[in-house]
């Protein structure tokens, strides 16, 4: 089947319901940790814009190599800044997509300033549930796979803010839609080549001097 963007694949949905549900391949992202595998389903109801430009930046590259620079145990990891301090992003400020989703473990949502327009490109994953941020944040997705890695990424100092000093990063960032088109096309039978036949010279042998 060639339509990946259809694929659907099974997967346990860890902590966002606890069942296992259905994901898009197209809406489903693969975020490779030093110490694993991440799946993050995407909630492009929920969220559209949002999941686009995550989409988008991601395709791009954007989010490989980055580092988690604040991480509150308990609380919530966050990725997704360039610079790595917290203040950077890729230049595309997003409308808030808020909704009545509950911030509970394993949820991804937009980090942003005061201003509720200003989500970019930095995002959190939320450790536990934390009701006082319902409705404030947009929330794009949850992880349904390997959260137990996202457990094991590295804290930062609770008394500045959660900073991590040589923070663990993203090593890679991919839609799976995208992933599992390469693989079909490594499957994908090639041409062989056929041998050449002997002419009347070949089958002679090196003629002599």
């Amino acid at each position: 089947m060639k339509m990946w963007s259809r694929f659907v694949i099974v997967l346990a949905a860890l902590a966002y319901g606890g069942s296992a549900k259905a994901l898009d391949a197209e809406n489903s992202l693969y975020m490779d940790l030093a110490f694993g595998r991440v799946v993050i389903a995407l909630d492009q109801e929920v969220a559209p814009h949002t999941v686009e430009q995550i989409k988008k930046l991601v395709r791009a590259g954007f989010y490989n190599g980055l580092v988690f620079h604040r991480v509150i145990d308990g609380f919530m990891a966050q990725t997704g800044d360039p610079t790595g301090t917290g203040a950077g992003g890729s230049g595309h400020p997003l409308k808030a997509e808020f909704s009545k989703l509950p911030f509970v473990r394993g949820v991804v949502a937009m980090a942003r300033t005061s201003d509720p327009n200003s989500a970019d490109s930095q995002f959190f994953i939320m450790y536990a549930a934390a009701p006082d941020l319902d409705g404030k944040y947009t929330i794009f997705g949850h992880v349904t796979s390997g959260m137990e890695f996202v457990d094991k990424i590295k804290k930062g100092d609770p008394a500045n803010n959660g900073k991590v000093t040589n923070p663990d990063k993203i090593l890679k960032m991919q839609v799976v839609a995208d992933v599992l088109t390469a693989q079909q096309k490594d499957l994908e039978p090639r041409p062989k080549q056929e041998t050449p036949k002997p002419g009347p010279m070949n089958s002679m042998g090196t003629l002599g001097h």
